[in-house]
């Protein structure tokens, strides 16, 4: 066990819990009232699934909507699966919560952020830790989702 109590990750962990037991509410009962979600995912992380043309149309990140249709929430450990309607052509996703990089309600002004930081020193990075990057945790601005 290293001297400091790695506080990020922690977060990170909470945060990815809350939102598989939100998902997994969804998945057993729908989307109560007015609640619908905003989530902004790496597209390139490793283990997210996507059809090649939306991984060509979003090559870095995209964002989608869980509101009015969406088929199939299968939520896992990992991440989770889903069936969304792309121009009327349905098309199934996986996305790892590793790959989140926000999750917003905007039904009742609630929103996280995942953060990746470079570790600034490559000799205190841990030989665990594969990519080099630290995860930290915000609360994201709402601003960005509102209606003008």
């Amino acid at each position: 066990m290293s001297g400091t109590i790695d506080y990020g990750n922690l977060m990170h962990r909470a945060m990815r819990g809350l939102i598989q037991e939100v998902l997994e509410g969804v998945q057993e009962n729908g989307l109560p009232g007015a609640h619908h979600f905003f989530i902004t995912f790496d597209t390139n992380h490793p283990e997210a699934e996507l059809a090649d043309w939306l991984k060509q149309r979003y090559p870095n990140e995209m964002t989608v909507v869980l509101q009015h249709w969406y088929d199939n929430l299968d939520v896992t450990d990992q991440g989770f699966g889903i069936t969304l309607n792309f121009g009327d052509a349905p098309e199934t996703l996986f996305v790892p919560y590793d790959a989140m990089r926000t999750f917003v309600d905007p039904s009742v002004e609630f929103g996280l952020r995942f953060e990746k930081q470079e570790v600034e020193d490559e000799d205190e990075a841990d030989d665990d830790d594969v990519d080099d990057l630290q995860p930290a945790a915000d609360i994201v601005s709402l601003d960005s989702f509102r209606k003008p």
